[in-house]
């Protein structure tokens, strides 16, 4: 995780926040456990109540699962829905924005599309 700290958001949403994308990009796996609230707190130089509010909220979410003296564990289906719900996040509030900046430029949605599928055929090449 990364130790830096945006001051436009309460820490605790941050650390839900890396979490997340640890889940999204696989670094965490279903059944995989959290880092110790503890362990976390003490690398950061966190209060450890923050770190627990953090990780509360991602038990709220459904997305990990609290087990009484061994630790916190990503459930089952965890990135799937994670997903889910940032591609339906991202169709309906972002989208729209993007969509609006490209007309406003006169952009062409086709064209900008041909050289998105370009670029992604150059990184495909590159691995």
């Amino acid at each position: 995780m990364d130790p830096r700290w945006n001051e436009d958001l309460p820490i605790y949403r941050q650390l839900r926040d890396r979490v997340v994308a640890m889940i999204l990009e696989g670094v965490l796996g279903d059944g995989d456990a959290l880092p110790s609230v503890r362990n976390v707190a003490a690398e950061y130089r966190l209060n450890p109540l923050t770190v627990l509010k953090g990780y509360q909220e991602l038990v709220d979410e459904g997305l990990v699962e609290k087990k009484r003296g061994r630790g916190m564990f990503v459930n089952d289906g965890a990135q799937k829905q994670l997903l889910k719900d940032e591609r339906r996040r991202f169709i309906e509030k972002e989208w729209p924005k993007v969509v609006e900046r490209i007309n406003r430029l006169g952009l062409d949605a086709a064209d900008l599309l041909a050289k998105a599928s370009k670029a992604g055929e150059k990184g495909d090449n590159n691995d």
